[in-house]
């Protein structure tokens, strides 16, 4: 039974609703794959699992054309500063899904080198739990995603958003390092 076959032929809602179903609907990632759940996060897109059915045929290589992170894998000290670069690059509204052991509290590399736990950088929505995760893991953390956005406020823009208050500065904003050679 189609649309067609309706008597009215004509459908009744919110326009607040109608944008939460679309934004749900049609949400892009941006692909942030790091360790070994990256290969996950690929096999979930691959024609097996077919992330197209939840409107997410493709990972977006820019930012600006992705509104869902999916951080999959460990995140150094060094990555940091980029992953949240690419985060501020994203389009409003933005949720992250945080992808892995690694990437949700740093796993088994408890040490200097490696964020424990990506909630320090960036603000994250859903975690998808294991080491590594299966793709069956992250498809369902994507449809809890889903629920989230159709649930939640239309606009979070001015929530407060800064994941844990970390600032990190920019490369360009630090003086410039003197090399002596003699």
């Amino acid at each position: 039974m189609g649309l067609e076959d309706l008597q009215h032929n004509f459908l009744t809602g919110t326009l607040e609703g109608f944008v939460k179903w679309a934004r749900a609907a049609s949400s892009w990632g941006a692909n942030f794959g790091l360790a070994c759940c990256a290969m996950e996060m690929m096999a979930a897109g691959a024609a097996s699992y077919d992330l197209a059915r939840f409107g997410m045929e493709v990972f977006r290589a820019s930012p600006r054309q992705a509104d869902v992170m999916i951080v999959a894998g460990r995140v150094s000290q060094k990555m940091a500063p980029v992953l949240r670069q690419v985060y501020d690059q994203m389009v409003e509204p933005k949720w992250v899904i945080s992808m892995g052991v690694c990437a949700s509290t740093g796993g088994m590399f408890n040490n200097y080198a490696i964020v424990q736990g990506v909630d320090q950088i960036v603000p994250v929505d859903v975690y998808a739990p294991g080491c590594p995760p299966s793709p069956e893991t992250l498809i369902h953390a994507i449809l809890t995603l889903h629920q989230k956005i159709r649930t939640g406020e239309i606009t979070r823009r001015g929530s407060g958003r800064s994941g844990a208050g970390i600032h990190l500065e920019s490369p360009t904003s630090r003086p410039p390092r003197r090399i002596s050679v003699s």
